[in-house]
């Protein structure tokens, strides 16, 4: 089978740990042809190319700048991106018969791309949500409700779905969310196929763990408290920053990585309160960030609490993967926090709740076998729910039925 999957995810290489990278990798070793179109954006300077792999071929488009950029760039950016990728993928795959088509979101503007293979090669179409959009702008303020804007984007919105033979969604509140919002939807052909990795081992002692922390100005008497990841509106930094400010255990200290719109902003911060508890580090490379997020005890979660759809972030994934207990302070209508305490591995919060967060980390720190139980707890929520074979077996069970 020929496998064709569009992102605007930058892949450099199809051997890269991620989500999409571990699902290709997962059907290149069943056996199937695997063909990767993402984008390159032009602050790289780089024109269209074509790589092959042993897993598969990366056609990299040329587009506009569509990240840490301005908003009428990525916006422009987001809408010329299906017509940049529909041309490069004549071009390059014009001789190429898909079978399956797997796309994700963001964006919501793949619809001709799409088409066009359903169209010109009968191929199923899997469409894996992962951000529900125009909705989650909305919620952030960046769209007005019943602008033109939003009308134009709802509309790309149902245009997709309706191409989609198949909707993956990341959890049960999600899958929900878009039965009950798009009622011309066929429930059947919605399911939940949850982020998903191929699971990976990082083995560190103590004192590999101490040098790591060493390196980064990390006390060596504290539990760590980190939050990996985007820092933007989404993320609800704000009461991030709250609670580093009002958290006066001395027993743990609070590490943020990462990069995002909010990032100049949280630097300001601590370079005008100077907190004693923690430290800020910009946007790490994989391997390195792995290595660090593996010498730290637990991992955190922030989401705006205006939110109304259910975001389900995949950094969760990568504290299950480092048999991490989890905070998640959240909107409401998210069901994150309740799969962390329902599989006991952590525990949720409403974001801007200070005293409720400050007594779970009080919490989870007073007792040593209820934490190393909640450390097991995640590596085997991870095995149970999260391994890419789950992903590739509901694609794949679609197709075959």
């Amino acid at each position: 089978m020929k496998v064709l999957f569009l992102t605007m995810v930058k892949i450099n290489s199809l051997n890269d740990r991620g989500i999409y990278t571990d699902l290709l990798r997962k059907f290149s070793q069943e056996g199937h042809e695997v063909f990767a179109v993402c984008p390159i954006e032009r602050r790289e300077k780089q024109k269209t190319n074509l790589r092959n792999e042993k897993v598969g071929s990366i056609l990299s488009v040329r587009t506009l700048n569509l990240q840490k950029t301005n908003i009428i760039e990525k916006g422009l950016g987001t809408l010329a991106i299906e017509y940049q990728f529909l041309y490069a993928i004549k071009k390059h795959f014009s001789d190429i018969k898909f079978d399956l088509i797997i796309y994700s979101t963001p964006p919501i503007t793949f619809s001709k791309v799409i088409h066009f293979i359903k169209k010109r090669d009968h191929a199923y179409s899997y469409l894996l949500l992962k951000d529900i959009f125009p909705q989650n702008a909305v919620d952030m303020k960046m769209l007005k409700k019943g602008g033109f804007l939003h009308k134009m984007f709802l509309r790309k919105e149902q245009e997709l779905y309706q191409l989609s033979d198949s909707i993956g969604c990341m959890s049960e509140a999600n899958k929900n969310y878009i039965i009950q919002h798009n009622l011309n939807i066929n429930s059947n052909r919605v399911e939940v196929n949850p982020n998903s990795i191929e699971p990976f081992i990082l083995v560190q002692n103590q004192e590999e763990k101490q040098v790591i922390k060493e390196k980064y100005g990390l006390p060596l008497d504290k539990k760590i408290f980190v939050y990996g990841g985007n820092l933007g509106r989404p993320q609800g930094v704000d009461f991030l920053l709250e609670t580093i400010q009002y958290n006066e255990n001395s027993a743990i200290f609070f590490l943020v990585i990462g990069s995002g719109t909010e990032y100049n902003r949280i630097e300001k911060w601590f370079q005008t309160q100077n907190p004693q508890n923690a430290l800020l580090l910009s946007g790490l490379p994989k391997q390195e960030y792995d290595l660090l997020l593996n010498a730290c005890d637990v991992g955190l979660i922030f989401l705006h609490k205006d939110f109304t759809i259910p975001n389900f972030p995949s950094r969760l994934l990568s504290y299950l993967e480092m048999k991490m207990p989890i905070i998640a302070a959240t909107d409401v209508h998210t069901d994150i926090g309740s799969v962390i305490e329902e599989n006991k591995c952590g525990s949720a919060v409403i974001s801007g709740d200070i005293n409720k967060m400050n007594q779970i980390i009080d919490v989870m720190i007073s007792d040593v076998n209820e934490f190393n139980q909640m450390k097991q707890n995640a590596w085997d929520l991870l095995q149970r729910e999260y391994k890419v074979d789950r992903s590739y077996s509901l694609i794949k069970n679609r197709l075959d039925v």
